[in-house]
């Protein structure tokens, strides 16, 4: 078993950091609102701490899983501060691949080892113990963090050097918008030609159109329900990383762009903590 350390306890970081505790390792956790490590420790019995240097000391394993990139440099410089030579750094956080490059170099050269692992699977994978996690960094570093993440995936590969992890989200979220998207426009069709949106699904769920997103969140869709998973604000954040991403390396995603302008518009129409789906309700505004 491990001692371990989670930082951010979020809708993802919250039953994750759970998993590790329930899994037999030691957990200590950190929080920008206190008392949400508080109520974590009352519900599994680990160790909360007001302080990041309390927390990651003495930890084989340091986990993060915060907003964006300024979020990940404020508590990474007094985490790397207060780990011990040899722990490892695993950043769960969405953020820059250029970020995770530079937090790599500089945990080299104190003697640590850092991990970029941005997962997939929303809040239902988080609290399933099944996501899946796209890593990059060090081989070494890799073998000994994956076995503790196990606990709370489906899935970890490792991708490449560091920012590997972050470059293959991007891919992750590409991919998500243009199917998001697509499944929108289907389902406000469907309802516009006069069909039956469950009929419709029935019928081409079992075909070339089936996904993830189909099988799971077409009938909210159709409900106009946007309280599930993965918030548009954090989805607006993740294709801002990738457009910017793109803009560096060359790479054209026009479809990308696209629906990163319509979530703009679902956060305009007051969505900005609606679910990734909420995509079909800006076809059906009046």
């Amino acid at each position: 078993m491990a001692k371990c350390a989670f930082i951010g306890l979020g809708v993802m970081g919250y039953p994750m950091a759970g998993y590790l505790q329930k899994a037999g390792h030691e957990v200590r956790v950190w929080n920008r609102t206190a008392q949400k490590a508080t109520d974590w420790a009352l519900q599994y019995g680990g160790t909360a701490t007001d302080d990041i240097a309390d927390a990651v000391t003495d930890c084989d394993l340091v986990f993060a899983c915060v907003g964006d990139d300024p979020d990940v440099r404020a508590i990474a410089a007094p985490a790397f501060n207060a780990m011990k030579a040899r722990a490892i750094f695993v950043d769960h956080t969405t953020a820059s691949a250029a970020l995770a490059r530079e937090l790599a170099v500089e945990a080299k050269a104190r003697q640590l080892g850092f991990v970029d692992a941005p997962i997939s699977g929303g809040q239902a994978g988080a609290e399933a113990g099944q996501l899946t996690i796209m890593c990059g960094g060090h081989e070494d570093d890799f073998a000994r963090a994956a076995p503790v993440m196990d606990v709370y995936a489906k899935a970890i590969t490792l991708m490449g050097e560091a920012g590997a992890g972050q470059l293959t989200k991007m891919v992750n979220q590409i991919c998500i918008a243009g199917v998001v998207e697509g499944l929108a426009e289907g389902l406000h069709f469907a309802k516009r030609a006069g069909l039956d949106g469950e009929r419709v699904i029935e019928a081409i769920s079992k075909g070339a159109a089936q996904s993830w997103q189909m099988e799971n969140r077409y009938q909210t869709m159709l409900q106009g329900e946007f309280d599930f998973g993965f918030a548009v604000d954090w989805m607006r954040k993740d294709l801002r990383i990738t457009l910017e991403e793109a803009r560096e390396n060359g790479a054209r995603l026009p479809v990308a762009a696209l629906v990163d302008q319509f979530y703009a518009d679902v956060q305009a129409m007051g969505g900005k903590r609606w679910d990734t789906s909420s995509l079909i309700a800006r076809l059906e505004k009046d």
